[in-house]
């Protein structure tokens, strides 16, 4: 059995890094909160079909989780770690 090798990306160079300003990742995320609770009131509050209740409830806990990342990067005191 091979062991595989995680994904190796090439460093870039210090001055071509994109920045990203607090502001912009505050907006996203406050974009990601709203999307998030829209798509769970869809989900109470509709009779959906099956193929539409794995949708709204697939978009939903995929916005829980970028919402949790972007609290971490914002250095939220609740979220220690975003992949726990």
């Amino acid at each position: 059995m091979r062991a595989t090798r995680p994904l190796m990306v090439a460093d870039i160079p210090e001055e071509t890094k994109p920045i990203r300003h607090r502001q912009e990742v505050q907006l996203m995320l406050d974009e990601a909160i709203e999307r998030r609770d829209a798509w769970l009131r869809y989900w109470k509050d509709t009779k959906l079909s099956r193929r539409d209740n794995v949708e709204a409830l697939r978009n939903y806990t995929a916005l829980r989780g970028v919402v949790k990342t972007l609290q971490w990067i914002m250095l939220h005191p609740e979220i220690e770690h975003p992949l726990d």
